[in-house]
């Protein structure tokens, strides 16, 4: 699995992680380790996700999806 940190503008409070955590967990074979203000931490399988899927779960929960690495 490869893993990514993806770091989020917009986010401010506990909701906000909520909504980006339930949104990256409705991409099958995606694992997210962290969610919190301003970013989360994935895995996934890139066989099958792509960083742009997981960039278009955090725009769908309202944020802004600035860096990935």
């Amino acid at each position: 699995m490869k893993r990514m940190d993806l770091k989020i503008r917009g986010m401010s409070c506990h909701h906000c992680v909520m909504a980006v955590r339930a949104e990256l967990e409705k991409i099958g074979d995606v694992k997210v380790d962290e969610v919190i203000v301003g970013g989360a931490k994935v895995r996934y399988d890139e066989s099958k996700v792509s960083p742009a899927q997981l960039e278009e779960a955090v725009k769908r929960a309202g944020y802004e999806p600035v860096a990935v690495s």
